[in-house]
């Protein structure tokens, strides 16, 4: 195959991802598909020595950078059609922020989106709890979650980066239906 032949490829293949995120959108927009997305940038790895979850000066938080990535996700979203949204998040100061940030209404804390890194052994309950929460969502309403990256990975297989959400069709099958996959700013 020529590289025209190779271009075509490349071109329609960039027009059917096109085609598929779109049917994501519609789908969350529709109620058919929530999102879940990690929270934004926030430097470092896991929590400080001394983590307190109701103080955020000892956990690790959001920089510049993540906060303004946080305002780019509610303009995407409104920009999207998605203005009437359920917000949950991890109880986690870096994930609640990035939820604030959005500016798309109240954020209603979910512990079943806290993060276990420190605990990998309640892997299984966490992601139980977090496939029991979305099931209870009520049916045909919009929701963003908002979480840390091994709850997203526990629960896809996918390892997404800071900022990174993923599409979810509903119900959630064994394993997910990834309907798109949003690449962070």
């Amino acid at each position: 195959m020529g590289r025209a032949g190779l271009l075509i490829c490349l071109l329609f293949s960039l027009e059917v991802a096109q085609a598929d995120d779109r049917g994501g959108w519609q789908a969350l927009r529709e109620g058919r598909a929530v999102l879940i997305m990690r929270h934004a940038a926030a430097p470092g790895l896991g929590d400080p020595d001394g983590f307190r979850l109701d103080d955020c000066t000892t956990q690790r938080n959001l920089d510049e950078r993540g906060r303004a990535e946080a305002r780019q996700w509610g303009v995407r979203l409104r920009d999207s059609g998605i203005t009437n949204v359920r917000i949950l998040s991890s109880r986690w100061c870096r994930a609640r922020e990035t939820a604030e940030g959005m500016a798309l209404g109240e954020v209603q804390p979910l512990p079943a989106l806290d993060s276990f890194f420190a605990l990998p052994a309640t892997e299984r309950q966490y992601t139980a709890a977090l496939r029991q929460a979305v099931a209870a969502l009520e049916p045909g309403s919009v929701a963003v979650l908002v979480t840390h990256q091994v709850n997203i990975t526990a629960l896809t297989g996918i390892f997404p980066q800071s900022g990174e959400g993923l599409i979810l069709a509903l119900p959630l099958a064994e394993p997910p239906v990834i309907l798109a996959r949003v690449a962070p700013f």
